[in-house]
């Protein structure tokens, strides 16, 4: 399971002063919890600073990475953000996002081969958000067709399938299932993440439900999440599910965090 560690975000009421303020003790002591805790890449994202947002995502990509060793996740709807975080990136990042979108795939495209990133790649196209699996199936297959007919291999394409609150469809949970289970199944190689609290946006105990969906996904083909792995009780229950789906030979990485006494019951 490959952890996109969610914290630095600055839609959360801490780290939007923080990352105003510059308080680089804050953001790489965040940032230092999330890779100790298992993260794989750290999300980096200033969205809700609009007016200062490049600024601010290239200082961010340069204080994460003076404490940390695992790359970066950087975030943006805006493209001259990502440039600006490619550009301070060292090594391979993952960019958030691309879509389906004519004008939005034509922007981002050109960075990826730039930088030899690899990319998010959200199932929406021009006729906005999906409504069902079907939906989500058409702009995924589309996208990952046009991005490695376009060079960008199939291993650096992390497909969501854009998880929407069940809240609002009680039908909303299967629809994201069946969709990453056919796009597994079509795409052999290719990753698939996801915004995985979304699930559970607006309802009460909402670390329920989201635990509860990362392994019924991942018994689906979900092979990534954004996610926040400061939670003790899901990040148990993803290298667990990984064990028992045949992803950790001789279940050495179970085995490892049970040792090192990350494992909560």
């Amino acid at each position: 399971m490959i952890v996109i560690g969610e914290l630095i975000n600055t839609s959360r009421e801490e780290v939007e002063p923080a990352v105003k303020e510059r308080d680089v003790e804050f953001i790489q002591n965040l940032a230092k919890e999330q890779e100790e805790a298992g993260a794989d890449f750290i999300d980096v994202n200033c969205g809700t600073l609009i007016k200062e947002e490049p600024e601010a995502l290239e200082w961010l990509v340069n204080t994460v990475q003076e404490v940390v060793d695992v790359p970066l996740c950087i975030d943006s709807p805006n493209p001259e953000a990502l440039e600006r975080g490619l550009a301070a990136h060292e090594g391979k990042a993952l960019v958030n996002s691309i879509t389906a979108e004519g004008d939005r795939y034509d922007e981002i495209l050109p960075m990826l081969k730039e930088h030899d990133a690899a990319v998010v790649a959200l199932a929406m196209d021009d006729s906005g958000m999906p409504n069902n699996a079907d939906d989500r199936v058409r702009v995924a297959s589309k996208l990952i067709d046009d991005l490695t007919a376009d060079g960008i291999a199939l291993d650096d394409i992390y497909v969501d399938p854009i998880i929407q609150p069940i809240g609002t469809d009680g039908e909303m949970g299967l629809h994201i299932l069946n969709a990453i289970e056919e796009i597994a199944t079509k795409y052999e190689g290719v990753h698939i993440t996801c915004g995985l609290s979304n699930i559970s946006h607006g309802l009460p105990k909402r670390q329920l439900l989201n635990q509860a969906y990362v392994v019924l996904a991942m018994s689906r083909g979900l092979d990534s999440a954004i996610m926040d792995p400061l939670d003790d009780k899901i990040m148990s229950l993803a290298i667990a599910s990984d064990t028992l789906l045949g992803n950790d030979q001789y279940c050495a990485n179970y085995i490892k965090a049970a040792k090192s006494e990350r494992l909560t019951i």
